[in-house]
């Protein structure tokens, strides 16, 4: 009885240390960084140059590769990433995500500098 209290203690223990350890990692790759990759894309064109987004983060193509950049202003779209913030400077409203600041105009949203 001693042995099975002692490994039931061990087995409690272990779980919750271990369980207590899991944490989520999210990493984003930093400007002119390049990827090989970009998953579930949406294309958007913008003074006749070609830009890739996901999950609100903004690429160019280059040699079949992918490079962050910074999100250019004016380029209109027609949904907000998810996970993104409403947030009001001086007194307008704006949408936040990842550092870049969307304005509502009509049906669509407008990337802006603010």
């Amino acid at each position: 009885m001693k042995t099975l209290l002692k490994t039931l203690v061990i087995g409690v223990m272990l779980f919750t240390l271990t369980a207590s350890c899991a944490t989520t990692v999210r990493v984003s790759p930093v400007n002119k960084v390049v990827v090989t990759k970009v998953h579930k894309q949406r294309v958007v064109v913008h003074k006749n140059v070609r830009y890739y987004r996901s999950n609100g983060v903004w690429y160019i193509k280059k040699n079949r590769r992918y490079v962050k950049i910074t999100a250019p202003a004016g380029v209109r779209v027609s949904t907000l990433p998810n996970g993104y913030r409403t947030v009001k400077v001086r007194g307008v409203r704006y949408y936040k995500h990842k550092g870049v600041y969307y304005k509502k105009s009509g049906r669509t949203f407008v990337v802006v500098n603010v």
